[in-house]
This record gives C-alpha cells, structure tokens and sequence, in this order.
C-alpha cells in the first residue's frame, strides 16, 4: 500500500510539496509570541531560526562516523535547534526543527510508512526544540539539549522498534536492540555536545546573546 512513498518523496512533486510545508512552518515561527508587546511579524526570530536550519544543516555534512543501520555522528549537529529554543522559545524551536527535519527529508529520504515519516523527520527533529521550556532555568541551555535530545531518542527509538525491527541481530528484541543502536551514536554526540557548551566562554557568550534577544 506505501510502496511507492519513498518514489514520491524523491520525486519533483514530493520534495516541491515538502518545500511548500518548510515555508509554512518558517511563516509560522513569524508570529509573534505572547509575551512580545509588538504584534508585528518577527523578522529577528525567523532570521534566528534560519540562520540555526543552516548551521544544523552545514553540521549535519560533518560527519564523525556514519553507522551501519542508519544514524551518524556529526560536529554538533543537534545544537543549533536547542540554541534557537533557548534564545527563541519552545514554540519557535520546534518550528525549526520541523524546518531542518524537512530539509532533511529532501536530501536523506528514506520513507517506507507514513507514520514513519512522520516520526523518524518532523516529529524527531522537531523534538529538539522542546528544550525551551527549560530556558529560563539554571543551565537552561545544557537542560533543554539534553531534554531535546531524550526526544529524538525516542523518535529514533520508536522508529526502529517498529519499522526498521527486522535488521535486530540474533539475540536481541527490536526493542532493546533499537535501545541501544540508537543510544551509542545519539549518546556519544550529545556527550561531546554537552562538554562544548558547558566550557566558560561558550555558556557565557550564548548567555549573552538570550539577554539581548
């Protein structure tokens, strides 16, 4: 019934159609936020938000080692969607994400269910966004990545579990070996992440940059 998904997604109507969605979502991230006095467009926050979908892209092309089943581990690739929802807010870094996650999709697709789709592109990436909600907290930054990335840990792990199940090697359920498949390249990038914007001058540099947005 979705044999022809990943034709679909490869073809000219597919990606125009994902393109169509990311300029949704980056008009979306426009819209200004509850707390903003000005109910104007936000032209700053969708610079911001733009200028992280890059970088995270740009990231995403450095990869450190490229894993047998799917996954990588890239330079920080994850990050600048947690910056966007640390400078930004919630709302606007899950927009981002869902952005890159697209862009994604239009250079990676891999897409044999629908419901796959949803989980392993906007869903996933979207998740690292969610770390906003711990902005304002101490360490908010070194908070809401891990936050955002547990997220993608459970997209990846989920997806793997259901439909990448058969590649489990024999000893293991496509539950734990989703597991831990997902846990060695997500946990190690997150580690190298976490130690990078953790050192004095990074956390003091992105605290300053929040203040000023």
């Amino acid at each position: 019934m979705f044999e022809n998904l990943q034709g679909f997604f490869a073809s000219t109507t597919g990606q125009m159609i994902t393109v169509g969605m990311i300029v949704v979502f980056f008009a979306l991230i426009l819209i200004p936020g509850k707390g903003q006095k000005s109910k104007k467009p936000d032209a700053k926050a969708l610079t911001v938000s733009a200028l992280m979908v890059a970088l995270a892209m740009g990231l995403n092309q450095l990869t450190l080692f490229r894993m047998p089943q799917g996954g990588n581990i890239t330079l920080l690739s994850m990050l600048p969607i947690a910056i966007c929802a640390y400078l930004l807010g919630t709302r606007r870094g899950i927009m981002a994400g869902i952005c890159l996650g697209l862009l994604d999709l239009i250079f990676h697709s891999y897409v044999i269910h629908p419901v796959q789709f949803l989980v392993d592109y906007p869903f996933a990436f979207g998740a690292l966004g969610i770390g906003g909600i711990l902005r304002d907290h101490k360490n908010g930054l070194v908070k809401g990545y891990l936050l955002g990335l547990f997220g993608r840990y459970l997209c990846a792990v989920f997806s793997g579990t259901v439909f990448f199940g058969a590649y489990a090697p024999e000893g293991f359920s496509p539950l734990t070996w989703s597991v831990w498949y997902n846990l060695t390249y997500l946990g190690i990038e997150g580690i190298i992440t976490v130690i990078i914007i953790s050192l004095p001058p990074v956390k003091k540099a992105l605290e300053g940059l929040k203040k000023q947005m």
